[in-house]
């Protein structure tokens, strides 16, 4: 191997300790993690004697307060505009639901008004057409019984006693 130009840096032996850990911790040698070191400083231009570092710290904050910023405007641009609209076409729902809850419930009373009125009214027919029947059903026996008992050559009194019956009939 050929020997570079090799600079050397004085520390005190309690700090070499604390970087043989961190070297070993990170599977570096000392000469190794001390490149990266000065790298890594290089490059991101931050300030090692910084330990809190200023330079992120602010710019997280400075990234909170964006997306902070954004995030109100999403919300009275769209958040709050989209709940309102949401609560008045639930509200409008509700009172379509109401209505129409209302208008089924009393076209039901009707309608159920109406079937028991027409149920009425054809349990009325059936009973009168089963009296008629019942009624002509007598009629027409008193007739046969009637013409039975007036024999053969009373053709007058048959004839009265065919429009008494068709008298009745016609009553009914």
């Amino acid at each position: 191997m050929e020997q570079e130009n090799v600079n050397t840096v004085k520390y005190p032996a309690q700090l070499d300790i604390k970087f043989a850990k961190v070297a070993l911790s990170l599977g570096l040698t000392k000469r190794e993690l001390f490149v990266k070191m000065v790298e890594y400083f290089y490059r991101t231009k931050k300030d090692p004697t910084d330990i809190n570092d200023e330079l992120m710290k602010n710019t997280l904050a400075k990234n909170h307060k964006a997306y902070t910023s954004f995030i109100k405007a999403q919300e009275n641009l769209l958040l709050i505009p989209m709940k309102e609209s949401m609560d008045r076409m639930i509200n409008n729902q509700k009172e379509i639901v109401k209505y129409f809850n209302e208008q089924v419930i009393n076209a039901n009373k009707t309608i159920i008004k109406n079937l028991n009125t027409t149920e009425n009214l054809i349990t009325k027919s059936l009973q009168d057409k089963d009296r008629i029947k019942a009624i002509f059903l007598q009629i027409l026996n008193n007739y046969i019984k009637s013409r039975e008992e007036l024999g053969t050559f009373k053709t007058r009194e048959k004839e009265e006693l065919a429009d008494t019956v068709r008298n009745q009939i016609k009553y009914l």
